[in-house]
């Protein structure tokens, strides 16, 4: 069994990032996985709701981080490759790409949901809730922009979620101990050998403006670097980002 935290299951939960919240604000520090088989209140980035149904993965890794938030934040990157590469597994290598900050493509398509969460301890250090949704089984219909799930691209059945898990846990720990041992440098170049969109026109919707360029790559701390029509640059650090409609 390859070396990573344990993995606690439950058959249901309001949502994996909730109960890793309340166990940090009552003292926990981790590291643990904790997955449900049933999500009844998932959620996404901006507070977007996030469909678990059975034979899906929902999974949050809680863990403490000796890092500023904002270097934390790039464990964000570390998830979406290791969701890459539980999808090369159950796939074929290639079979995923990334789309700036996290989001895991099949086909062009949405397969995984990350939402890193965080919040100060009373010794001052940060505890980060890692939250990961797969769609294995299932894809969502009534959603904003296409989804699509691995079972939708595998002649056989899907994997189970804790089998998937224990995959995923694997590849985060690798990912993880090469971003704390070798800083950010070596997630950011293997997600951009993996990214989608790069050197191509983009939207991006941010919380008080859209902006329209060329993403030409990712900054060293995993902003977009975003070259506007009128020749400027900009720095993208939160918002949501569109190539062709995707």
């Amino acid at each position: 069994m390859a070396e990573h935290p344990p993995i606690e299951a439950y058959e249901a939960l309001d949502s994996t990032n909730a109960e890793a919240r309340r166990r940090a604000e009552a003292g926990e520090a981790g590291p643990v996985w904790i997955t449900a088989a049933v999500q009844t209140a998932g959620r996404g980035r901006r507070g977007r709701a996030w469909s678990t149904h059975k034979g899906n993965l929902a999974a949050t890794l809680l863990t403490l981080a000796d890092v500023p938030a904002a270097e934390a934040a790039q464990l964000s990157f570390v998830a979406a490759l290791a969701a890459c590469d539980l999808a090369d597994a159950c796939l074929g290598p290639g079979a995923a790409r990334l789309k700036w900050p996290n989001d895991v493509l099949l086909h062009g398509r949405k397969a995984v949901g990350i939402l890193v969460e965080s919040g100060t301890r009373p010794d001052g250090r940060l505890w980060l809730a890692v939250g990961i949704g797969v769609n294995l089984a299932h894809a969502p219909q009534d959603v904003e922009r296409p989804a699509a799930a691995f079972s939708d691209y595998m002649a056989g059945p899907p994997p189970e979620p804790r089998a998937a898990l224990e995959v995923l846990a694997a590849a985060f720990e690798r990912w993880r101990r090469a971003w704390a041992t070798r800083g950010f440098a070596p997630i950011a170049e293997a997600w951009t050998e993996r990214a989608v969109g790069l050197g191509q026109p983009c939207e991006a919707r941010l919380p008080n403006r859209t902006l329209t360029g060329v993403a030409e790559g990712m900054d060293s701390d995993g902003a977009l670097r975003l070259r506007l029509d009128d020749g400027s640059l900009e720095r993208v650090t939160a918002g949501d980002v569109f190539f062709g409609g995707v």
